[in-house]
């Protein structure tokens, strides 16, 4: 009798050790999922914003090519924009599969943009390409909440011959007009570019 009580006492330590087990390792599973969560939270990777980080230079380059009055530049600059915004690693975009999808639309509408501004023969039709594409490209900043600093989004209400105004996006806030012609006759020594800051954009993590 008296070893069956002894059995019995082994068993239920052996059971509460196992028991004590099991629940430190479920804590410790719950924490590593709290954990993942988290990190689902975080919207973006670091292979996300690579990627439109390249999309963001390749646009400041054409947006450069325009001040220069280069169409060479501009359609080196194009090319270049188009392959990093089919390259964007959306897939690295951890966030409600609606706003992915709509982030994915807004992007797929630039290429036909960049595409059309390639085809067209005079400078000012370009740029009226360019400023659909910069408009789209703002959507899209706004969209995945771009986190690599601040950005501005600029406009000069007659930037074209028909008074149309003319966006643009700059990392700067000074006013630097790429829809003004390079040494315009019109255009006098000193005279301010046309523009005004419209926008700013400064997103920060978790937000």
């Amino acid at each position: 009798m008296k070893k069956a009580f002894i059995l019995v006492g082994v068993l239920a330590l052996a059971l509460g050790i196992c028991y004590l087990v099991l629940l430190k390792t479920d804590s410790g599973n719950n924490k590593a999922e709290e954990k993942d969560a988290a990190l689902m939270l975080n919207s973006k990777t670091l292979v996300f914003n690579r990627s439109f980080e390249n999309v963001l230079n390749n646009y400041f380059n054409l947006l450069d090519a325009f001040l220069a009055n280069d169409t060479t530049l501009v359609s080196q600059a194009a090319n270049a924009l188009n392959s990093s915004v089919d390259s964007i690693r959306f897939d690295q975009l951890k966030a409600d599969s609606s706003l992915v999808l709509t982030a994915v639309s807004v992007a797929q509408s630039i290429p036909p943009e960049i595409q059309g501004l390639k085809g067209e023969k005079k400078m000012e039709q370009k740029k009226r390409e360019f400023n659909m594409i910069t408009q789209d490209l703002y959507s899209l900043v706004r969209i995945v909440k771009y986190e690599g600093g601040t950005l501005y989004y600029m406009s000069c209400p007659t930037a074209f011959s028909d008074s149309t105004a003319g966006d643009w996006i700059s990392r700067t806030n000074n006013i630097v007009n790429p829809y003004k012609a390079k040494n315009s006759p019109t255009e006098q020594a000193g005279t301010p570019d046309c523009g005004e800051i419209k926008d700013s954009l400064h997103f920060r993590s978790g937000e």
